[in-house]
C-alpha cells in the first residue's frame, strides 16, 4: 500500500506501483520525451512516470482502468489543464482515437496478467505509433525478442517482430515496486517498421498458421500443421517438414501463409486470433 496516497494496490488489476527514483529516471531517459510528442501512458498508477513526463510535455494523455485512481491523478496533476485521463480498459481502447497530427508514443508499466493480449491489441495500432516503451515481466520481453531456436521463441515473438523492431533495454528488480512482484521485470522498446520486412498476403491467415504451429511446438511441422498444409506444399517452398515450429523464422511462416492464401482456403484465418 502507498501510505502517501492511501491507495491499496489491487491484485485483480495486477498493480505494482513503481517507486524507485533511479529506475524512474532511467526509464524517462530511455523514452526521451519531447514537448511536442503525442505521449500516451497506459496504467499510470500513482503517477510516478506521469509526473516526470508532464514536466516535459503537458499534453500527456493516460488510459487508466482503476476508477479509484482517477481522483488521485486529477488531484496530483490539477495544475496541468491539458492533461487528459481516459477512464477505460486498455485492452478494448481504440488508441487510433488519440491520433491527431503526430504518431503516438506509448508508454506503460503493464500489468503482468494482461500484458500479452495487450501487446497484441497494440500491435493492431502499430500504423499510428512512433514507438512504444513498456515495463513487462522479464520473461515476456525475452519472448518478444527471441529468435528461432531459442527456448523463449514462439508466437509472441514472431507476431511482435512482424510489426516492430524489438529492443530490450534493461532489467528492473522487484524492489523497485510496491508491492514487490515475485518476478524480475524489464524495459523494452518497440519501434514499428516503416515498411514491413515480410508482409503477408493475409495477416489473419499468418496468425492462424503461427498459432496452430505453436499449439504443438514439440511436434514436427508435418504433424503440427497437418490438416492445414501438406508435406508436399511445405517442401515446394523449401521448408523441411521434419523441423519443429521453433526452427522457422518469420519469413518462413509468411511463406507458408502466402502459399495457403494463394490456394484460397475458406476456413483458415477467418476467426479472430485468440490472445493466449
Amino acid at each position: 500500500m502507498s501510505s502517501k496516497h492511501g491507495h491499496q494496490a489491487r491484485k485483480r488489476f495486477g498493480q505494482n506501483f513503481l517507486h524507485d527514483p533511479g529506475v524512474i529516471e532511467r526509464i524517462i531517459r530511455a523514452i526521451h520525451p519531447r514537448p511536442d510528442d503525442a505521449l500516451v501512458e497506459i496504467g499510470p498508477g500513482l503517477g510516478a512516470l506521469t509526473e516526470e513526463m508532464l514536466a516535459v510535455n503537458s499534453n500527456l494523455q493516460v488510459v487508466e482502468l482503476d476508477r479509484d485512481l482517477i481522483p488521485v491523478l486529477r488531484t496530483k496533476f490539477f495544475n496541468y489543464p491539458n492533461f487528459r485521463i481516459h477512464e477505460a480498459d486498455a485492452l478494448k481502447f481504440d488508441f487510433g482515437e488519440l491520433v491527431a497530427d503526430k504518431p503516438l508514443r506509448i508508454i506503460g508499466n503493464l500489468p503482468y496478467n494482461i500484458s500479452t493480449p495487450l501487446i497484441f491489441h497494440l500491435l493492431g495500432h502499430s500504423g499510428v505509433v512512433q514507438d512504444m516503451h513498456f515495463m513487462l515481466q522479464k520473461e515476456v520481453v525475452q519472448r518478444m525478442a527471441a529468435v528461432p531456436g531459442d527456448n523463449n521463441y514462439g508466437r509472441l515473438g514472431i507476431m511482435t517482430q512482424y510489426f516492430c523492431r524489438v529492443q530490450p533495454l534493461f532489467e528492473v528488480g522487484p524492489g523497485a515496486f510496491r508491492p514487490a512482484p515475485k518476478v524480475d521485470s524489464a524495459i523494452v522498446r518497440l519501434v514499428p517498421h516503416k515498411t514491413l520486412p515480410h508482409p503477408a498476403k493475409d495477416y489473419k491467415l499468418l496468425q492462424a498458421v503461427v498459432r496452430t504451429a505453436f499449439s504443438a511446438r514439440r511436434k514436427t511441422l508435418r504433424k503440427a500443421l497437418a490438416g492445414m498444409v501438406s508435406v508436399e506444399q511445405l517442401n515446394s517452398i523449401g521448408i523441411n517438414d521434419g523441423l519443429r515450429p521453433e526452427n522457422l523464422g518469420l519469413a518462413e511462416y509468411v511463406a507458408i501463409a502466402d502459399l495457403l492464401a494463394d490456394s484460397k482456403p475458406e476456413n483458415f484465418g477467418a476467426d479472430e486470433v485468440s490472445h493466449d
